[in-house]
């Protein structure tokens, strides 16, 4: 084939892939983030958690929709994980899935797992199995999405802290060490080790969260 009808071809493919990826990514209503805050569990509050989800959907063509942080918050004005992040369905950015609504995420028959559980990107988050454990996701809830009672701190300061404390994290991959149900949690596992970068690695961490699209 000659060159110039070589790039052309080549121009139109990847223009046809990224008509394809952009359509797919507008669809898209739940991710893991592919980077964390930069400062451990510090996001600034669900105000600064919230715009880290807008942010990189937008850059993955997503940023029409109203995007909010799987998170919760203790205290007088406590505020359930489950109850930001609208009605559901949401689906990945391949297009699958993950759950039909809040009652679908928070049971046992949910399609939230390693390989559903992708990034804005459309990427795996690794585990063991690559070699860098960043199956931990913040969230700082219970099991049925709900926040802890007010008392001891799960939540980092409600997200403002990125030295000593701990927030509750979740599994994204469904597996772990720790003993039945909690080793298969996605959003209740266990306490991290601290609140800073190093702290979260430590259990398996990269300050990652949960995004889901509100509208």
């Amino acid at each position: 084939m000659p060159a110039t009808r070589l790039i052309v071809a080549t121009s139109i493919a990847l223009a046809i892939f990224g008509a394809e990826a952009a359509a797919q990514s507008s669809g898209m209503g739940f991710f893991i983030t592919s980077v964390g805050s930069g400062k451990g569990a510090d996001f600034g509050g669900l105000e600064g958690a919230d715009k880290l989800c807008q942010t990189l959907a937008a850059a993955a063509g997503a940023g029409s929709r109203t995007w909010h942080a799987y998170l919760s918050t203790q205290g007088p004005q406590a505020v359930n994980a489950k109850d930001r992040i609208g009605t559901g369905p949401w689906q990945n950015a391949k297009g699958v899935v993950v759950a039909k609504d809040v009652a679908d995420l928070h049971g046992s028959n949910n399609n939230l797992n390693k390989e559903t559980a992708l990034t804005e990107k459309g990427e795996i988050v690794s585990t063991r199995d690559e070699g860098t454990n960043k199956h931990d996701i913040l969230t700082g809830a219970q099991p049925d999405g709900t926040a802890f009672p007010a008392g001891d701190d799960k939540t980092c300061g409600n997200w403002t802290k990125s030295g000593e404390g701990i927030a509750i994290v979740g599994h994204h991959n469904r597996q772990g060490t720790n003993p039945p149900p909690a080793n298969a949690s996605w959003n209740s596992s266990h306490p991290t080790r601290g609140c800073s970068d190093d702290g979260l690695k430590s259990t398996g961490g990269a300050g990652l969260i949960y995004c889901f699209a509100v509208k």
